[in-house]
């Protein structure tokens, strides 16, 4: 029997506005699956049951009885005996197909393409290697020509960092975990947004944080733009109120929404963190990648004095402007927390792989000319979904980004799932609003990201147009077709 037991009120709140213009079991059983597909709902996860959801959602026992035949008959669902109805995901046991060799069209992942000078600085490290080939290899700390280039890199941003404050990780989603590890106890309160990146609520839940909540919001067609960006007053409030242990936040070009946090707010926050001793993990995945956003944006941690600075932990990567495929990412602290991080690291993993880092070091001594050129290509990027998709559906609001590689797009109705499952028939992986949301929220929206090439673009737009045609009336996708959000 699972011990994931998910409850009727816990399932209605994840199910959002599930009601569609199909018959109530087979919208029921959609969005279950999409909640399977997406990872809201956990494989092995034990439905409610049959009596005690019909109560819950004010549908008859036969509606939730249908849907339930619905998706045991797709293969979402086991039923037994005195166990239940348990959340499988079809075919889990086999390689999933990747989605290119399918044909299929993959916008869950917001990431830019190889960067074209990678090979040659591959080569650079190969040549290096056999400098480093005298010791055993396992480096859970980071080389030093890594961690001076990484410090070099923010001392160069306006933040004087020395490379006894770096730890070199296995991307940025390794730090966060290792971070979320080390700073959390079970039943800790950690602060995050919302919508935020998935992965890091989902660190911070496997470390046994409680999340307390603060929105972001990308603005409306109507909302005054004063209101975009953070709730200052509710941030500031969680941090005095419920003194978190940890907070999350992403104060440049904000994932999914792209907005990026004033200096005069970030040392607001930075200073009631200190006051709420809570550790403040900025992720800066994406905080170099500016299009044409005006005005003096530092560092997060140089925007804090003397007294916050220690509660101030940076993460990065180069997995959003060099490639996904090069798994090296950084954890800027104080060194007594380095110290710490590099203890209890040892238990999960035992280092980087050394050629990756030289690799990168080699890269970081370009970056401002790699920057200029991703520059280019997301502007491109970002004018022409903004076109695409305004002629397109002139009822949806897509905001205006300066920079990142997403946008947040207000559907103006809450169908958001829906549409990410039929966009799935039409050739198209896209996440629903709901999976940067906790419990469900989110279902206006959809994140797009403008990192594609302009064809790339094309289709995609073509593929919802499509999906927001047929809403209600969508055949089941292939779940060969599932893709993790990044």
């Amino acid at each position: 029997m699972s011990e994931n037991h998910v409850s009727a009120r816990a399932l209605e709140t994840l199910l959002g506005q599930w009601r569609g213009g199909a018959s109530a079991y087979l919208a029921l059983s959609d969005r279950i699956r999409l909640l399977a597909l997406d990872g809201r709902l956990p494989s092995d996860s034990r439905l409610p049951a049959e009596r005690d959801l019909s109560l819950r959602l004010g549908v008859s026992r036969t509606t939730v009885t249908a849907a339930y035949r619905q998706l045991r008959e797709a293969g979402y669902v086991n039923s037994v005996r005195g166990s239940g109805s348990v959340v499988r995901l079809p075919g889990a046991s086999a390689p999933a197909p990747t989605p290119e060799a399918d044909g299929i069209l993959d916008f869950s992942k917001a990431t830019m393409p190889a960067l074209p000078g990678l090979a040659d600085a591959a080569a650079y490290a190969v040549a290096e290697l056999p400098r480093h080939l005298g010791d055993s290899g396992f480096d859970p700390v980071g080389i030093p020509e890594l961690r001076a280039a990484i410090a070099d890199r923010f001392t160069a941003r306006g933040l004087p960092t020395c490379p006894e404050q770096i730890m070199v990780t296995l991307g940025a989603q390794h730090a966060i975990a290792l971070l979320a590890r080390v700073l959390v106890g079970r039943g800790d309160r950690a602060l995050i947004e919302t919508p935020t990146y998935p992965h890091a609520a989902e660190a911070l839940r496997a470390a046994g944080a409680r999340l307390a909540a603060v929105s972001v919001s990308a603005g409306g067609p109507e909302e005054d733009p004063g209101t975009r960006g953070w709730d200052e007053p509710s941030l500031l409030q969680t941090l005095q109120r419920s003194s978190p242990v940890v907070g999350y936040l992403m104060p440049d070009f904000h994932n999914p929404t792209g907005q990026s946090m004033p200096v005069e707010q970030r040392e607001l926050v930075a200073s009631a963190a200190a006051d709420s001793c809570t550790t403040l993990i900025i992720d800066e995945t994406i905080a170099e990648l500016t299009i044409d956003r005006q005005g003096d944006f530092p560092p997060f941690a140089a925007c804090a004095d003397a007294r916050s600075a220690p509660h101030i932990v940076s993460v990065g990567s180069v997995g959003k402007t060099v490639w996904g495929g090069m798994r090296i990412g950084w954890i800027r602290a104080e060194p007594g927390l380095i110290h710490k991080l590099v203890a209890a690291r040892c238990a999960n993993d035992l280092g980087t792989p050394i050629l990756e880092q030289l690799i990168v070091a080699r890269l970081l001594t370009d970056m401002p000319a790699i920057l200029a050129g991703r520059r280019g290509l997301l502007r491109v990027g970002r004018d022409h979904l903004e076109r695409r998709l305004a002629d397109t559906f002139p009822n949806w609001h897509v905001p205006h980004v300066d920079g990142g590689i997403t946008a947040w797009v207000n559907l103006g109705s809450p169908v958001s799932s829906q549409l990410a499952l039929a966009a799935r028939s039409h050739g198209l992986l896209v996440p629903a609003g709901p999976r940067f949301g906790l419990d469900g929220a989110f279902e206006r929206f959809l994140r797009m990201p403008f990192s594609h090439s302009v064809a790339e673009t094309d289709r995609a737009v073509d593929a919802l147009e499509a999906a927001w045609g047929s809403l209600g009336r969508h055949p089941f996708a292939d779940t060969g077709s599932l893709a993790e959000v990044v």
